[in-house]
């Protein structure tokens, strides 16, 4: 169910149910999702989708043969997905449109129909599209990943799928080229995906190397069934023309995280992902001093796992605020506590000295209110300075942070 506590299903509104988060955590689950009594059930899944269904009902069949991954002896399922340019691209864009009357959708190269479909008025006709530099871009981003970890790769392409019939037709000359055919596979999604969960289950890491739809839906697969969510997933994307974003996962859960905070005063969502963004983001940027305060931030992340100070679901537990907080205090530490430059040292010191000190007001302020109804003045665009004050309650805290 959607929303178990309210009776809400994805019958309601089909969309709530996103497909990229919701199979994995069934199948972590064992095959079982929310039911109406607020407990876990069996669960039946449809998918209708002949290109990618197989890669979840595959992971099924996987899993029922050889039982959970241990988190603690699992690799890794690393993505380098093709999206660059709006490559296969598949959300909201000028070249989706609801058909006004049945008839046939051709593309046209000229007089040359390159594909049709027949379609009925009403339909959602949607069409994506890959130009040839980001897809190079793509293949020289796999080729330099491989090499940086020495391990598997598999370009997950269907040599009978049209479309990625195509890929394939730049993905063997350029690696041919490079000289590194040997260190790729190329796989159907189906197969590629067993060859992953067995590769994973060795401890050993491996790449999947894929379009933008398996992008997606990979970044949520492998890290729920590895630990248990993607919320805590750094995803880099390196920009064609230099830079990157750096950014994390399941954003398909905020929006029922968000009513919960302005029904509850309690925000579960779990920001570890940003703080491994902000460490990456960082060593990226290049310099000395940012380095050493990427590597705190490690430092600071590894420390708040070990010491369990991610978001709990529930008032009265700690929330993202919470776990900010600890955050804070842990970069302040590692940065106090660093031998590598003694200016941050030195500013920081007196910052984890005060932070540590009072502690214990710090998160009695920033649980006060838990359990009541807050206004954020709006949902979808809210009110700066209504949002800060809910986000930011403790003036202990504020005052040692600015």
């Amino acid at each position: 169910m959607v929303n178990s506590d309210k009776g809400i299903t994805n019958l309601h509104v089909p969309s709530d149910v996103i497909i990229d988060a919701s199979m994995p955590a069934v199948i972590r689950a064992g095959g079982k999702g929310w039911g109406p009594d607020g407990g876990e059930g069996d669960t039946t899944c449809v998918i209708p989708d002949s290109s990618y269904a197989g890669v979840y009902a595959e992971t099924i069949d996987y899993f029922k043969e050889t039982g959970a991954l241990d988190p603690a002896t699992s690799g890794t399922v690393q993505n380098v997905g093709l999206m660059a340019q709006k490559a296969e691209e598949y959300g909201s864009h000028p070249t989706t449109f609801e058909v006004p009357e049945g008839g046939t959708v051709r593309i046209m190269d000229g007089d040359t129909v390159l594909m049709s479909h027949e379609v009925e008025a009403g339909d959602i006709w949607r069409m994506a599209s890959a130009r040839k530099a980001p897809i190079e871009n793509w293949i020289e981003l796999a080729i330099e990943r491989q090499a940086a970890e020495d391990c598997r790769a598999i370009f997950w392409l269907d040599a009978d799928r049209a479309h990625d019939a195509e890929l394939i037709k730049y993905v063997t000359p350029m690696l041919e080229a490079k000289g590194v055919a040997d260190k790729f596979e190329i796989m159907a999604p189906t197969p590629a995906t067993r060859a992953s969960c067995e590769t994973i289950r060795t401890g050993a890491t491996t790449i999947a190397i894929t379009g933008n739809v398996l992008r997606d839906y990979l970044t949520d697969l492998f890290p729920i069934l590895e630990v248990g969510t993607s919320a805590k997933m750094l995803s880099v994307v390196k920009l064609m023309q230099g830079g990157g974003l750096f950014e994390t996962g399941a954003g398909g859960s905020a929006p029922k995280h968000v009513q919960q905070l302005m029904e509850e005063n309690h925000l579960r969502w779990d920001s570890l992902g940003e703080f491994c963004a902000l460490g990456e983001s960082l060593r990226f940027a290049g310099t000395d001093k940012a380095r050493v305060m990427g590597n705190a931030v490690d430092a600071a992340t590894e420390k708040l796992l070990a010491n369990g100070k991610s978001p709990g679901r529930k008032v009265g537990q700690d929330d993202n605020r919470c776990s900010h907080f600890h955050f804070a205090l842990y970069w302040a530490e590692a940065l106090a506590t660093q031998s590598e430059d003694a200016d941050l040292a030195a500013a920081f010191k007196p910052v984890a000295a005060e932070l540590a000190a009072k502690a214990d007001t710090i998160l009695t302020e920033l649980k006060a209110g838990g359990g009541t109804p807050v206004d954020l003045g709006g949902y979808y665009h809210g009110d700066a300075a209504k949002t800060a004050a809910v986000m930011r309650p403790s003036a202990t805290f504020n005052a040692i942070i600015g």
